[in-house]
C-alpha cells in the first residue's frame, strides 16, 4: 500500500498555472532589492532607535540638572540656617564689644578730621555719661585748640557728637549695629521662608 494519499501534491495541474523560472540576473535583482528592503529596515529602526534613546538621555539629564540645583539651593539655605546662632552672636555680642572699644578711638579721627578743616576753633565732644574718661586719654596733646569732654545723658551708650566752632557732627554706632542686625535678620528670615516652601 501507498503512502501517497498522504502526502501533499505539488505537481502542476494541466491550465492551472504556469512554472515561472527566474534566469540569474532576474534572480540577482531580486536578492539585491530583498536586501535594499531589509537594509532600509534596519537603518530606519536604528534611527528611530537613536532618536529615541537621545530623547531619553536629554531629560534624564534635564532632571539630574534640575534635583542639582534644587539640592544645591536646599544646601545654601540649611548652611544659613545652622549658621543663625554664630550670627547673632556675633550681631549681639561680638559687633557691640569692638565697636564700643573702638569708640573713643572714632570719637578722637573724627575731632582730629573736623579740627583740620577749622583751624584754632574751640573744639567740644559730647559723649554719654560714663565715658570722658576713656575720650579724655585718648586725645592728642598737642591739639591747636582748647578740647572740652561733655558728658551729656540724652546720648546713648553709642553715640556722641562732636563740635568745633560751627561745625558739628553726630556719631552714631548703635544706628550702624541696628542696620547690620536688621540686615542679618531680613536674611535669615528669607532662608527660613525658602526651607517652609520646600
Amino acid at each position: 500500500m501507498s503512502i501517497a494519499h498522504l502526502l501533499e501534491d505539488f505537481t502542476l495541474q494541466a491550465g492551472g498555472g504556469k512554472l515561472h523560472l527566474l534566469d540569474e540576473d532576474a534572480l540577482e535583482e531580486q536578492r539585491l532589492a530583498a536586501f535594499e528592503q531589509g537594509y532600509s529596515a534596519g537603518w530606519e529602526d536604528a534611527v528611530q532607535a537613536q532618536e529615541q534613546s537621545r530623547g531619553q538621555v536629554s531629560a534624564e539629564l534635564a532632571k539630574s540638572l534640575e534635583d542639582m540645583s534644587f539640592t544645591y539651593h536646599e544646601a545654601v539655605t540649611r548652611m544659613t540656617l545652622s549658621l543663625e546662632p554664630m550670627f547673632q552672636s556675633l550681631v549681639q555680642v561680638v559687633l557691640p564689644q569692638t565697636l564700643d572699644q573702638g569708640f573713643a578711638v572714632r570719637l578722637v579721627e573724627q575731632l582730629v578730621e573736623m579740627a583740620r578743616e577749622q583751624i584754632g576753633q574751640p573744639m567740644q565732644i559730647f559723649v554719654p555719661t560714663g565715658r570722658t574718661d576713656e575720650v579724655e586719654a585718648l586725645l592728642p596733646q598737642d591739639l591747636s585748640a582748647p578740647t572740652r569732654v561733655i558728658e551729656d545723658p540724652s546720648l546713648e551708650p553709642a553715640q556722641a557728637r562732636l563740635q568745633v566752632g560751627t561745625s558739628q557732627r553726630e556719631v552714631d554706632c548703635s544706628g550702624l549695629l541696628a542696620s547690620v542686625a536688621g540686615a542679618f535678620d531680613a536674611y535669615v528670615f528669607e532662608a527660613k521662608e525658602a526651607v517652609s516652601h520646600e
